[in-house]
């Protein structure tokens, strides 16, 4: 009886192996996915653009209902594309307004300062653990537009809400062209989360 017990657990044993081992092998995200990072991340800086635009000609000063209008839907999408997908999708910036937009470890800041350094640079790809996992991160940069300037010029000329609302505001004093900030798209290792989940099983 224990020959035979032995030998279940040795077959069992061999064809866990070669089921999980292909899918523990893949530790980074294949390319489609990589694809889709990038084009859902050109599809929100449009967004923000396009809603964006509308404050470049606004015949009032931006209210606190205008930036809901505006700048919020930006950030909700940012989080369905997080949930939807398993990604954490951020903006980060170093002048920011929110304190949750503050680069969040020592690779964000290097981010920055390589968009800073080379105005060229549309965005890139680094491996990266972030919060304990490790996985993939792109970023993509943030420019300033015409459209920007009516929230985020000069400092004495922000709006009364932005004054009010943001002590600690550090998003100022801009111009047509700067780096606004960044995206930063993590994607989780699929190996590690695979040997996670075997792990704990």
């Amino acid at each position: 009886m224990r020959v035979f017990a032995r030998l279940v657990l040795g077959v069992s044993l061999v064809i866990w192996v070669l089921v999980a081992l292909p899918a523990i092998a893949q530790a980074q995200p294949d390319p489609a996915e990589l694809a889709k990072a990038v084009e859902a991340i050109e599809n929100l800086d449009a967004m923000r653009s396009g809603l964006a635009a509308y404050l470049e000609d606004a015949p009032e000063p931006p209210t606190a209902e205008t930036m809901k209008q505006v700048c919020k839907p930006v950030g909700m999408k940012a989080m369905q594309l997080s949930k939807e997908n398993g990604w954490q999708v951020k903006q980060i910036a170093t002048k920011y307004r929110n304190p949750a937009h503050a680069p969040d470890n020592v690779h964000a800041e290097m981010a920055l300062t390589k968009f800073e350094q080379d105005p060229n640079l549309t965005g890139f790809w680094e491996p990266e653990t972030l919060d304990g996992q490790t996985g993939t991160r792109y970023y993509r940069r943030i420019n300033v537009e015409a459209s920007c300037l009516a929230c985020h010029g000069a400092q004495n000329n922000r709006p009364q809400f932005v004054q009010d609302n943001y002590p600690q505001d550090l998003a100022y004093d801009f111009n047509v062209g700067d780096l606004r900030g960044m995206y930063a798209v993590f994607i989780p290792d699929v190996k590690q989360a695979i040997e996670e989940a075997l792990s704990a099983s």
